[in-house]
């Protein structure tokens, strides 16, 4: 279902954005190389990764915007945020980005709590 809506850089852009607002290092290390191999720069990674999305493709940006937000708001976007984005990109291709989305929030929490267990069991050494 992504594949044919939603391309592998399109993908790279969504997951980059929420990994900003969680600051996942694993999935930003991960996600930067498989954004690379999408066809993003190194200039664009790290603008997403700074929480910028200035220099998505126009198409995109929204979608990109949106992801920020999601993130930010603890997966409770604003019901105005989320009509507008159906407005846009239609049903659909709205359901693919909240597949992306989850996962991504998914991979960002899985991270960040195994880094907060190493820093525990290792009493502040390592994880953080």
């Amino acid at each position: 279902m992504i594949g044919s809506l939603i391309s592998p850089a399109f993908r790279e852009r969504l997951m980059l954005a929420v990994t900003a607002v969680n600051g996942c290092r694993y999935c930003s290390y991960y996600h930067t190389g498989e954004a690379l191999k999408s066809g993003l720069s190194r200039e664009e990674i790290s603008r997403l990764l700074a929480g910028e999305s200035a220099s998505c493709p126009l198409e995109e940006a929204p979608a990109v915007i949106y992801a920020q937000h999601w993130a930010e708001s603890n997966t409770r976007p604003d019901p105005t945020a989320l009509q507008n984005l159906r407005e846009i990109y239609g049903q659909e291709k709205i359901d693919a980005i909240h597949l992306v989305l989850r996962m991504i929030r998914i991979g960002n929490l899985s991270g960040n709590s195994w880094d907060y267990l190493l820093y525990r069991l290792s009493f502040g050494h390592w994880g953080q």
